[in-house]
């Protein structure tokens, strides 16, 4: 996954892989040079409330990253570099798995800490789904300061956050932006034997800080210096001169909730078991869409495909299955509307609280809307394949 692009056919768009080899390129001095305010912390006590003093807002700012910086990672291996953060004080290193996949073994990557000490890395876990690594370190205990979790269950659009991590080479780099949107997904590494299309990856943070090559793996903080997710990967038209991926403001991390789940899996095992229903969907439908469905209500996540002897199929799940006006797009499937009594606008919304509370086993409940009726229908979870 080093230095792929991936070229979204719905929005002609390119999901760029942030780690990667990063030459330093000089920006050319004739671009124009645009000046924002700066965005404005949180108060801890009152999350709803701006701190409007500057002095403040700087001084939250710089304890911040003299409190975080320390538990922030460069990573490098002979294929390029990225970021990580320490974990605990046993020598575990969180990074995303496409920065260490270039490692020729597992014993090839270098970790390179703040304050300039480095030692050899031996990566003990990978979980392509969520693109989380976990590196193991032999450093002493006064190198090694673990950064605190947050809870990303607890973020909303609009909060501050901020990003540390190894820019285009440049370590220890702090930028500042927002909470985008929550609930995105992405494409997964992981691909699907039935079809050979990538699972989804869900519980995905959309930022617009700051994040480039090499701030793969780096963490997203909150304003109170909790890592709330993992930076994994941006959405550009934009490169160098290079061709290597620019910011533009719409940026992807793994939600540290989901990373909570993934990371001691990885320590005890060194794999991660996702839950699986077998249901493929389309996550927006336009008007004429719904229309041409003859969907009785709407939002929800129309069930466009099953996976053959998946559980969902087992359940008696119904893919749409009469051709429409619209290319690939056939009516008389279920509309999922909540999952266990959960209201869900989307698919994104689905697979969410799926990888986020759920194991292979479990039972789940779907509200769908089946012609005019709403009809529950108990799913055991799969294990993804």
């Amino acid at each position: 996954m080093k230095n792929k692009n991936i070229v979204l056919a719905s929005v002609v768009l390119i999901l760029a892989m942030l780690a990667c080899q990063t030459p330093v390129v000089e920006i050319p001095t004739e671009l124009p040079v645009i000046v924002t305010e700066a965005a404005q912390p949180v108060n801890s006590e009152n999350p709803g409330v701006v701190v409007s003093n500057p002095a403040a807002q700087q001084e939250s700012l710089v304890t911040l990253y003299e409190n975080t910086s320390p538990g922030t990672v460069a990573i490098f291996t002979v294929e390029g570099q990225g970021s990580g953060f320490v974990y605990d004080t046993n020598g575990h290193i969180v990074t995303n798995f496409h920065v260490i996949d270039g490692a020729l073994n597992p014993n090839e990557v270098e970790v390179r800490f703040n304050s300039g000490f480095m030692a050899k890395g031996t990566v003990i876990g990978t979980d392509l789904d969520s693109d989380i690594a976990v590196v193991k370190v032999d450093a002493p205990a006064d190198k090694l300061f673990p950064v605190p979790l947050g809870d990303s269950n607890l973020l909303k659009v609009g909060q501050t956050v901020v990003a540390i991590g190894n820019p285009f080479g440049l370590e220890s780099t702090m930028t500042v932006g927002i909470i985008s949107a929550l609930g995105r997904t992405l494409d997964s590494a992981n691909v699907s034997p039935e079809g050979g299309s990538p699972f989804s990856a869900g519980d995905i943070i959309q930022t617009d800080a700051a994040i480039n090559p090499g701030n793969s793996g780096g963490p997203l903080f909150n304003i109170n210096g909790e890592v709330i997710g993992v930076n994994r990967a941006i959405r550009t038209t934009n490169f160098t001169e290079t061709g290597q991926p620019v910011n533009s403001g719409i940026g992807f991390a793994i939600s540290i909730n989901m990373v909570k789940r993934v990371v001691p899996e990885l320590i005890a095992k060194g794999t991660y078991e996702y839950p699986f229903l077998g249901i493929s969907s389309i996550n927006t439908l336009s008007l004429d869409m719904v229309n041409a469905l003859g969907l009785s209500e709407y939002p929800g996540a129309y069930v466009t495909g099953v996976v053959t002897g998946g559980p969902a199929e087992q359940a008696g799940i119904k893919p749409g299955t009469n051709p429409t006006n619209f290319p690939g797009l056939s009516s008389g499937g279920d509309l999922i509307v909540a999952i266990d009594g959960k209201p869900t606008r989307t698919f994104d919304e689905m697979l969410s609280y799926l990888v986020t509370n759920k194991s292979p086993g479990d039972i789940v409940v779907l509200t769908v809307v089946r012609g005019t009726e709403r009809v529950d229908v108990s799913i055991t979870l799969g294990a993804r394949p």
